[in-house]
């Protein structure tokens, strides 16, 4: 079983706070990496030694493909929830489409996609 981890599930992880969960799914070899969560992620990484330390591990990844019909989904899901009052940015969006694309849950500690959740058929993880 595939799972897309969001950004706030690494930094969990990586902090040594509850990242249990992201780590049995890397033992298991069930992790898909969205390429925005690589970005936030990468990002984050203060030192040279936590910069190769996390390149180290999402070399080892998959990355889900973001075609152009993926971003066209993205918009799409973007509209369909505001339409439902709800606002979303385009990364939330696209992490949320990245585990509709492949039909796998999502592991998020963000509330953003509890509600997200609520108004699609997002699954997450718990």
């Amino acid at each position: 079983m595939s799972v897309v981890v969001d950004t706030s599930s690494w930094i969990d992880f990586f902090s040594g706070h509850d990242g249990e969960i992201v780590d049995e799914l890397l033992e298991l070899g069930n992790v898909v990496l969205s390429p925005i969560v690589v970005a936030e992620l990468t990002s984050g990484a203060r030192s040279a030694r936590e910069r190769r330390a996390l390149g180290d591990l999402l070399v080892l990844l998959p990355l889900h493909p973001t075609p152009l019909d993926h971003w066209i989904r993205v918009g799409e899901l973007r509209r369909s929830l505001r339409g439902k009052g709800v606002s979303v940015s385009t990364p939330d969006a696209h992490v949320a489409q990245c585990a509709l694309d492949l039909g796998a849950p999502l592991l998020s500690t963000d509330g953003i996609f509890q509600l997200i959740a609520t108004h699609s058929q997002l699954r997450l993880l718990s």
